[in-house]
């Protein structure tokens, strides 16, 4: 039996298909009208041979469509060697303005990090994502939320200054630097906890 439509599958095998994220598009805008009429089988008998499908393709190359969801679709400056999670929120910045990158680069050198052990992530640029969603991407031991807007939506309330762990992860809500670049107490309670993480 040749099937021409992977979406004929459903009609003719009894068990779940999981279709990669190419096909998932093309399953959804065809619709059972669009399929061909059923070809009504004989029941099964004792000396039924299986039957195997072949998927035959079309003289048309179709483009390819990625279906991305917004896990896929993070970007982050830094490559997360360490998963070490830095969130910040800046609305007019990538990633994070450069005078507070050159900061934080210092404060991650006093712990012998480098800027590819972490992962810095704007959530300005993503305000809906869930610290459920960022978990699943990043596979954070360490999470450092930079200032009351960078925490996500559904993050349990957190006190400033106040490391805590949970699951592995160990979650410290502090300063935003723009908040810490002119208060010399607010560096030192910063950086005293930082070196805890």
């Amino acid at each position: 039996m040749k099937v021409e439509n992977p979406a004929a599958f459903r009609f003719l095998l009894e068990d779940e298909l999981y279709l990669l994220n190419a096909d998932k598009l093309l399953y959804d805008k065809i619709t059972e009208s669009e399929l061909p009429a059923a070809v009504p089988l004989s029941p099964v008998t004792e000396n039924a041979k299986p039957v195997s499908a072949t998927i035959v393709p079309s003289l048309t190359p179709e483009p390819q469509v990625v279906i991305k969801t917004p896990v896929d679709e993070f970007k982050y400056l830094g490559k997360n060697l360490k998963n070490f999670l830095v969130l910040t929120w800046y609305k007019n910045a990538g990633f994070i303005v450069a005078e507070h990158l050159t900061a934080l680069e210092n404060i991650l050198k006093r712990k012998e990090l480098n800027p590819d052990d972490v992962a810095i992530f704007n959530l300005a640029n993503y305000s809906e994502t869930k610290f459920s969603q960022l978990k699943t991407f990043f596979k954070p031991t360490k999470v450092l939320v930079l200032g009351g807007d960078a925490l996500p939506q559904d993050i349990k309330v957190l006190k400033p200054n106040k490391p805590v762990t949970s699951n592995g992860i160990t979650v410290l809500y502090s300063y935003s630097f723009d908040e810490m670049m002119d208060n010399v107490d607010y560096k030192k309670t910063f950086w005293e906890l930082v070196k805890t993480l």
